[in-house]
């Protein structure tokens, strides 16, 4: 069948300009899919840096490819007719990470709700409008004598960002692209929130991208999840086993990082902890992107890019400690481990 949205073999790069002719390559060779057939919720994991946001730009259609296409509905998003244009802004919605940026100012806060409903004609009469925007408030835990009215600089933080998970809800996308959504609210707002968009997922059908560089947020509400470093998927697989038994070097250093209880903490030690050795980055053009900073880098991780092997039956891994393994080819990765 074929999938809601796909990056199929997409390179974005930035820069290699009249001004400057360095290049930042953002993503190197991705594909990626979200099926059309049922509502899935996957993590989109890394770093800072790593390509997370450029992925899910791109998804939007906010940002072109350099090379390779993103389709929506098997069509390409350069030659959508103004229909599918109409379509795909709304089966596809996003969350921004800072929710004030969104809004404006000038504005109330649920301008943007009446907006939504006005554009995509959600309503036949200005009560029938009311009573939907009412609605999508309170699905998201708001009340709506609270919100409605008031401008953004009067709401909270959390408000805010509900407000625009309620416009999603509005429109009753099939997508929805949450990046970051809770790293600019305070910690009691978070479960909120993510549990808002876990309603969404199970109760409506609607599938989630859920970029984010905290795994444990990842793993409490996701099915699956791709970890990038870069702008390449290094390791992806089910959020089960991938958090609780990471197959590839940098993934294992994403998730020792996660921080724990411990008898003895880590700047408590008498002994120092060793450190990585310092290698020539201008090497790994060549090669591996994560060499310089392996635990257990190679030779022939210097000379030659890993391919992407099948850990186990919905597990894969960029590196060449799983060298002898079946190696998926980008349509593969697509399908077996989309969205």
């Amino acid at each position: 069948m074929t999938p809601i949205l796909e990056l199929r073999n997409v390179t974005k790069t930035f820069g290699g300009g009249a001004f400057s002719r360095k290049q930042t390559v953002a993503l190197d060779n991705v594909s990626f899919s979200i099926p059309s057939d049922r509502p899935t919720m996957t993590a989109l994991a890394g770093e800072s840096g790593s390509g997370k946001t450029t992925l899910s730009r791109l998804l939007l259609g906010v940002t072109a490819p350099s090379a390779g296409q993103v389709l929506y509905n098997g069509q390409d998003m350069k030659h959508m007719s103004r229909a599918q244009r109409k379509a795909f802004l709304r089966d596809v919605q996003p969350i921004y990470q800072d929710p004030f940026g969104v809004y404006n100012p000038f504005y109330r806060a649920d301008h943007l709700l009446y907006a939504a409903v006005s554009k995509f004609k959600l309503a036949a009469t200005p009560a029938e409008g009311q009573r939907l925007v009412a609605e999508a408030l309170e699905t998201v835990g708001l009340r709506p004598d609270e919100v409605l009215g008031r401008f953004p600089h009067q709401l909270s933080g959390g408000q805010r960002q509900r407000v625009m998970v309620a416009r999603a809800l509005l429109l009753r996308p099939r997508v929805i692209m949450a990046d970051e959504p809770v790293s600019m609210v305070d910690a009691s707002l978070r479960a909120t929130i993510l549990e808002s968009l876990r309603t969404l997922n199970r109760d409506l059908g609607i599938s989630i991208l859920y970029v984010t560089h905290d795994l444990t947020t990842a793993y409490q509400i996701c099915e699956n999840i791709l970890v990038m470093y870069r702008g390449a998927i290094v390791e992806a697989g089910s959020v089960e086993k991938v958090i609780r038994d990471p197959k590839h070097p940098y993934t294992q250093l994403l998730v020792e990082s996660i921080p724990q209880m411990r008898a003895v903490r880590n700047w408590e030690r008498e002994e120092e902890e060793p450190t990585l050795a310092s290698l020539d980055e201008a090497r790994e053009s060549a090669g591996c992107k994560f060499a310089s900073r392996c635990p257990a880098v190679m030779e022939q991780c210097w000379q030659q890019a890993p391919a992407l092997y099948s850990v186990d039956p919905d597990r894969a891994a960029k590196c060449f400690l799983y060298e002898g393994q079946p190696v998926l080819q980008n349509a593969d990765v697509a399908e077996a481990f989309s969205a």
